[in-house]
């Protein structure tokens, strides 16, 4: 009998926070049917601030990337045989650069 109370009671109680808490929980929808707009003019400072400095990271990873990428189509392997390390960086460097200045040279002969 003093198990059926003790559930019966706590099944009383989480009725009443489930109560308790689902208007709270609507009330913070926004009243517009846009929310994607609603969110972005919620906005503070910090988190604005936060979401430019994520896209300058997210651009530097990109020219990063890209660079790596120019270098190893050019013959560089930062996996590979590391006994002429900065020469093998400097030649791809080179290659990449001259084939850089070859390709606006070839494009603009059309």
């Amino acid at each position: 009998m003093v198990q059926f109370r003790a559930v019966s009671a706590a099944l009383v109680a989480s009725l009443a926070l489930m109560l308790i808490e689902a208007p709270v929980a609507m009330a913070q929808q926004p009243a517009g049917g846009d929310q994607a707009s609603a969110s972005v003019s919620a906005s503070t400072p910090k988190q604005v601030a936060k979401a430019q400095r994520k896209a300058e990271r997210k651009a530097r990873r990109e020219k990063k990337n890209a660079e790596l990428k120019a270098l190893e189509k050019n013959g560089y392997r930062e996996s590979g045989n590391q006994d002429n390390y900065p020469q093998n960086l400097q030649n791809a460097e080179s290659k990449a650069a001259a084939s850089k200045q070859a390709a606006p040279a070839s494009g603009s002969g059309q």
